[in-house]
């Protein structure tokens, strides 16, 4: 996972203490409802579009960054879904590194270019079914974001069709 310079200097200052940092979501939806998600590239799990908010960039600028980098395409930012963040948005790093995230979440379309990964943060990109969501392995953090979205079904809420 990159991590910017700006990120970099303030660990080089607190260490592994809590970093609450802006952030932003994008959620690109096809005419077909699909949604297209990336891979990591270092845990092969699938999750969202996006990442930190840099010094002096507006939200929807690195909304459109981020989906640049992640997966090739250039997107056209809806409206704005939600924002969220507390302690659910709380993560541990392998390293010891703690970050509160807040979302800014944007729904898009993808104007231009096709899905690709990077091959640095992302090892893949493609387009996912709603339905396909619930069994996608994915990380803890993503499908929380989907769920506080109602993008997939919370666990034990009865889905429609379902028991």
């Amino acid at each position: 996972m990159a991590v910017s310079p700006h990120i970099l200097h303030l660990r080089s200052r607190v260490g592994h203490e809590l970093l609450l940092l802006p952030s932003v979501c994008v959620l690109p939806s096809g005419p077909d409802g699909r949604l297209l998600l990336v891979q990591d590239f270092e845990t092969r799990l699938w999750q969202t579009i996006g990442g930190a908010v840099e010094p002096d960039e507006s939200p929807r600028d690195a909304a459109v960054r981020e989906a640049f980098e992640e997966a090739g395409v250039t997107v056209e930012l809806g409206r704005l879904r939600d924002v969220l963040g507390g302690p659910e948005f709380r993560i541990t790093y392998p390293n010891g590194d703690v970050t509160a995230y807040v979302s800014i979440v944007f729904d898009a379309v993808v104007t231009s270019g096709t899905p690709e990964p990077d091959g640095e943060e992302t090892c893949g990109a493609a387009w996912w079914a709603i339905d396909e969501l619930e069994r996608l392995p994915m990380n803890s953090f993503t499908r929380l974001l989907l769920r506080s979205l109602s993008i997939t079904p919370t666990p034990g809420a009865r889905t429609p069709g379902g028991s």
